[in-house]
């Protein structure tokens, strides 16, 4: 392994400060001890990232690949509406990377972990032959019954999307060819941000939670893959207008021609897609005006067999349940 000391290496990624009331013992112990808050539910997701297939030194710097690798997991517990808590690391290291650059990672994890008060509390550290491989934990919680699901789509609903969908493979799309130290135009260096520097939409979560009944999902795999999900898991039909779908100028100015494509199978844009009643949509679009939040109405839920529709100046195409595949590449 890189590391000369495992240990002096933990010691000085351990967190300085504690964020939650509720933890009791953090690193430093076999295991962590939390106290969960009265009335609310637990949430725990988990993702993976590994090097070469979904980060490498052409296009990330170590600050940036610990930063996503948080936020990836912190989109997830934005698209159950919970708040994230507490996150854990495992990190298994070949022996091309240094200290310094490790380190670097965990920085840029405790900048986003920071901006939501969020405690690391624990992981695990070991050698690795080849290929740097980072796996985050983190735990989240949400007011007992305002939790979304998948499966909570319902014939008339809207379906929408917030942001604006594309930037990220976008940006990859840039850096792959011009590499992360190219000069970018002014309007490249959005669609690099968003690929580098993910948004996870936590506080429009935390909005649409005070809503009866939302179906939702962070879109890591691209528009097509998780709007298919939801239909799968609710049993319905989601049609899409793809003169709604959102993009923004930097894409339309660049890409104009791939925009479409981008969006609904480039994935990494972890903004967030969903269907709720259409009768709470123009309260929704006033609450999320007031705090300067973008959402747009891109589609309609129907009865039918569980599938996506794009429809393209009055034809319909089926969209295919694939985008990002890990294994497909």
């Amino acid at each position: 392994m890189a590391l000369q000391d495992e240990f002096h290496f933990i010691d000085q990624i351990k967190p300085k400060h504690i964020s939650q009331s509720g933890l009791i013992a953090g690193i430093g112990d076999d295991a962590a001890l939390f106290r969960p808050t009265p009335n609310m539910e637990q949430i725990i997701c988990m993702d993976t990232m590994v090097e070469g297939i979904h980060f490498n030194s052409h296009t990330m710097d170590p600050y940036q690949i610990g930063y996503k690798a948080l936020a990836v997991n912190i989109s997830d517990i934005a698209a159950m509406g919970g708040i994230p808590t507490y996150y854990l690391v495992s990190i298994a290291i070949p022996k091309d990377w240094n200290e310094a650059d490790l380190l670097s990672i965990y920085e840029g994890m405790a900048m986003l972990a920071d901006k939501y008060g969020m405690d690391l509390i624990g992981g695990d550290t070991v050698s690795i032959s080849e290929s740097l491989v980072i796996t985050v934990t983190v735990l989240g919680e949400v007011e007992k019954g305002k939790h979304f699901l998948r499966s909570h789509a319902k014939p008339g609903d809207i379906v929408f999307v917030t942001g604006t969908v594309g930037d990220s493979a976008a940006g990859l799309n840039v850096l792959l060819h011009s590499g992360k130290k190219h000069s970018f135009t002014e309007l490249e260096e959005p669609l690099i941000r968003k690929h580098q520097y993910p948004t996870p939409r936590v506080e429009i979560g935390r909005l649409l939670s005070t809503f009866g009944r939302v179906s939702l999902n962070d879109i890591s795999d691209g528009l097509a893959s998780e709007a298919n999900e939801i239909a799968k898991a609710s049993g319905v039909t989601l049609l899409i207008d793809d003169a709604k779908i959102p993009f923004s100028d930097a894409i339309l100015a660049q890409f104009k021609d791939h925009a479409l494509e981008f969006a609904l199978y480039g994935g990494e844009d972890f903004e967030l897609v969903g269907t709720m009643a259409a009768s709470d949509w123009d309260i929704l679009q006033k609450k999320a005006k007031e705090h300067g939040y973008v959402l747009s109405k891109i589609g309609t839920v129907s009865e039918g067999g569980p599938a996506v529709f794009l429809n393209r100046d009055g034809e319909l195409q089926k969209l295919e349940m694939k985008g990002y595949n890990h294994f497909t590449k």
